[in-house]
């Protein structure tokens, strides 16, 4: 049975890369799918595509030669408005009543101006901290420059890039934000309102009945990318900090890839790197974990906290971003404002297994209260209230016009 929601046109600026902003596009589509929910998902891909999957229509648009990659599989197509003429095509067959576009970047903006010409309601998600993650990685670029000089250009990339995406959120109706803190600043920037996207987590996927060691080594676990923008050096620095304080029998265990592997496989002593994983391997490595410690100061959310929740895995994580709203601190895990921090927490948790034992089932019971399905359905909640506030300010502009011919007309009828 096809339920009556409302048909959606979505721009994901990230779908087939490995990300969690990607993660979270897929599980949209995936959820659309098994209810029923008409959706056309664009996407940019190497190859051009159409494909039909249940109620999902797939379209994938080959970005050009031309395109600047931008992160592991992604990238901006300059050229990329040479798909406007299709996509206007695309839509009029699929007749979407709403279009929704995440980041910044060619596929939402292709979406952006669809629905200007189109004049349809126009919802956007926000996924990542584009301004944090260029800052990042300009520092890492600059860093043989005096330190001064390198906060003072990241700093003032940082404060344009983010001035140019507020601009760019102003065009919705309404705005997706992964946390209270995103919202505020959204709403006092762009204007607009905002609503709650949060991210779910398969708590059937990453659970404590996955671990496979049994042996007496405290594992300190990390997943994601291993680039700057992640502050991953700060794993070094911490494994120090356990060794300058005397303790033993740990070993870090870091899930991912990126171009600071090389770099932490120097630093790190006593570490084991896996490289990417996914399905069973990923669920197997999370569960093996005592403690998840992700240092990000840019992440938006952070959806491997979650992961790391539901594998029974308590999260240590920066005072910076995102991810501080997801960790319940002193219960399902820490908010460090330093590295110093970070190390006294890692020690409390290695020197007091009993507490340790609490924390994981506590961060498991969380894990089990986020379900996708929870997510999504209030997403297509907002799409609803996306309409109806289109509708509400197409009223209110028609009748804006409507008075101002009135008095032009009264004013030429005085006067002949």
């Amino acid at each position: 049975m096809i339920s009556k929601r409302k048909r959606v046109a979505f721009f994901p600026d990230s779908y087939l890369e490995i990300n969690g902003a990607a993660m979270t596009c897929r599980r949209l589509t995936d959820h659309a799918e098994a209810n029923g929910y008409e959706l056309a998902c664009f996407y940019g891909d190497k190859e051009a595509s159409e494909r039909r999957s249940g109620s999902i229509h797939h379209f994938g648009l080959k970005r050009s030669k031309l395109a600047i990659a931008m992160d592991e599989g992604l990238a901006f197509d300059p050229l990329f408005c040479r798909h406007f003429r299709k996509a206007i095509d695309d839509l009029e067959r699929f007749r979407p009543d709403v279009i929704h576009i995440t980041g910044l970047n060619d596929m939402s903006i292709l979406g952006a101006l669809a629905a200007h010409r189109l004049d349809l309601p126009l919802i956007a998600s926000w996924h990542t901290n584009l301004h944090e993650f260029a800052a990042s990685r300009i520092k890492r670029k600059l860093r043989r420059l005096p330190h001064n000089l390198v906060s003072w250009i990241a700093s003032a990339c940082e404060s344009r890039i983010l001035d140019g995406t507020m601009l760019y959120y102003q065009m919705p109706q309404l705005i997706l934000a992964p946390n209270a803190e995103l919202q505020e600043v959204l709403e006092i920037r762009t204007g607009r309102s905002t609503r709650s996207m949060i991210r779910g987590v398969d708590s059937n996927q990453f659970s404590p009945v996955r671990r496979t060691v049994a042996d007496d080594i405290f594992r300190i676990g990390f997943v994601g990318r291993l680039r700057a923008e992640k502050n991953v050096n700060l794993l070094i620095d911490l494994e120090r900090q356990l060794t300058k304080r005397g303790l033993t029998g740990f070993e870090f265990l870091i899930v991912g890839d990126g171009d600071m592997r090389a770099e932490l496989e120097i630093g790190l002593g006593n570490a084991v790197f896996t490289g990417y994983l996914d399905g069973d391997a990923l669920s197997e490595a999370y569960s093996n974990m005592d403690v998840f410690v992700f240092p990000s100061e840019s992440d938006a959310f952070g959806n491997v906290i979650q992961e790391a929740n539901a594998s029974g895995v308590p999260a240590i994580v920066s005072g910076k971003g995102g991810p501080k709203f997801i960790v319940d601190h002193g219960r399902t895990g820490f908010v460090a404002e330093s590295l110093a921090e970070f190390a006294d927490y890692v020690e409390m948790l290695i020197l007091n297994p009993d507490r340790l034992d609490v924390m994981k089932e506590k961060s498991r019971d969380f894990a089990l209260s986020r379900s996708w399905n929870a997510v999504f359905e209030s997403v297509w909640a907002s799409y609803d209230e996306c309409v109806q506030i289109a509708k509400e300010r197409k009223a209110n502009r028609d009748a804006a016009v409507s008075i101002t011919v009135g008095r032009v007309g009264g004013v030429t009828a005085e006067r002949t």
